[in-house]
């Protein structure tokens, strides 16, 4: 029972076992705490010093000789100031933080004893000092580092204090004790009232205890969510960001067979020539050459408005106005064909430059209605668009070949994109009534790209 104690007042609170970028989150936020820490102290310490500097006994005698009071606080700013400064380095050792909270603890009690001293009274006038409200500011403090232990240190040492003063106080080394069980004979002398030293160190002690269990139900809320965002930043890299943002915010658990209607663009995209060209290639050539491909080509994309639904060996399958209902879908899906266009032409002169063999692209843009939402086995979901514009925009793309062309989409759509807004940087030709394998009726195609 002592171990398991002992372990979780001075032991790493479990977060050993957690992965080493949850570890390092959490390392991060702990060191931001404790540059918190170091400022709320020095505050501390500012509003004790004016509160000493500017009240005085009205009829007190004091005692200039015990007047410690500049000292202690001049040591505490220079001993606060150290500790902040290698919290910001983040150099603060762990012994370090305990040191720190038994100084906080010593100074503050010190400053309290010597009060008999300073305005020559019994050591029983000790107790009465309204800086004792300073113990629970300095207890709190050690919340902000969400780790249980720190918090009962303090506590402890706060109420160990209290104890010596007590037991000084009752010694009669301060003066007589003048013991009393009278309420208000303690409250208008000097006397030593036991109810009302119990109740103090009972306060201290269930601060403490309620302050330990809020801060370690805190902990593991911090490091639940600490190791859900990682886990949620990491998933992001494989999830577009706007279905990885409705997934977090989901109100209900997400389930397969759940969708929505949406009026959308999809744009495919293929990167021509790569099949043939990744039998040549070592895999890790292979590998680098689709980061290469995809690093230039989704960006564009998404900051046309579009979310990557999926890829597809070399080929790109992307959403408008999916994931959240858009009114310039299909404008935007344009806009996206005409950056990735353009980017493709760049990337083909860098590589003719570098002696490497030229890549083109082919893609196609559709819009309509579609469905979307998750589909798996319960188990394993992912997020798409299921509908005839996504077949029929595939189907495009490869008509590309028949066309000799390198980017096509439909009429329908490209006025709609107009109507939405879209401007073409230069005429496009149209040729209608084209048969387009797979379609049963004739299409009237917009070229792109040749």
């Amino acid at each position: 029972m002592f171990g398991r104690l002992s372990g979780w007042l001075f032991g790493a609170s479990g977060v050993e076992r957690l992965p080493e970028r949850v570890r390092e989150a959490i390392r991060q936020q702990q060191q931001q705490s404790e540059i918190l820490i170091g400022w709320a102290e020095l505050a501390a310490v500012a509003l004790l010093f004016v509160a000493y500097e500017t009240t005085s006994m009205a009829t007190g005698v004091v005692q200039e000789d015990y007047s410690f009071d500049t000292y202690v606080f001049i040591l505490y700013t220079l001993f606060s100031l150290g500790r902040l400064a290698l919290a910001y380095r983040h150099a603060l050792p762990e012994w370090l933080l305990y040191v720190s909270v038994v100084v906080d603890m010593a100074l503050l009690l010190g400053l309290i004893y010597f009060l008999h001293y300073k305005y020559a009274q019994t050591a029983v006038f000790n107790l009465k000092a309204p800086a004792l409200l300073f113990v629970f500011l300095f207890i709190a403090l050690r919340a902000l580092r969400f780790e249980a232990r720190f918090v009962i240190v303090a506590g402890l040492t706060a109420a160990a204090g209290w104890l010596a003063l007590i037991f000084y106080a009752l010694s009669g080394r301060g003066g007589p004790p003048n013991e009393t069980t009278d309420f208000v004979e303690y409250m208008t002398s000097n006397a030593f009232l036991v109810q009302a030293e119990a109740e103090k160190l009972l306060a201290i002690l269930l601060t403490t205890a309620v302050l330990a269990i809020a801060i370690s139900r805190a902990r593991h809320l911090l490091v639940r969510s600490v190791s859900e965002g990682a886990a949620a930043r990491d998933l992001a890299r494989f999830f577009d960001p706007g279905v990885a943002d409705r997934i977090r915010s989901a109100a209900m658990t997400i389930k397969a067979g759940e969708g929505e209607l949406r009026d959308v663009a999809i744009l495919t995209v293929d990167l021509r020539g790569f099949t043939r060209l990744s039998v040549d290639l070592a895999p890790d050539a292979v590998m680098k050459l689709l980061q290469d491909y995809q690093g230039r080509v989704c960006p564009l994309i998404v900051s046309n408005g579009g979310s990557i639904d999926k890829f597809l060996g070399d080929g790109i399958l992307a959403s408008f106005g999916a994931v959240a209902a858009s009114t310039t879908a299909a404008a935007d899906a344009l806009r996206a064909a005409d950056a990735v266009l353009g980017a493709a032409e760049r990337w083909t002169i860098e590589r003719r430059a570098a002696a490497l063999a030229p890549l083109s692209v082919g893609l196609a843009v559709a819009s309509g209605r579609v469905v979307f939402g998750a589909v798996g086995d319960g188990e394993r979901l992912e997020f798409t668009v299921i509908g005839d514009a996504v077949n029929f925009a595939a189907k495009l793309e490869k008509h590309n070949k028949d066309e000799k062309t390198r980017a096509l989409t439909d009429a329908r759509t490209y006025q709609l994109a107009e109507r939405q807004g879209y401007v073409a940087p230069l005429p496009r030709e149209r040729r209608p009534n084209r048969p387009v394998g797979g379609v049963s009726e004739p299409v009237d195609i917009v070229v792109l790209a040749k």
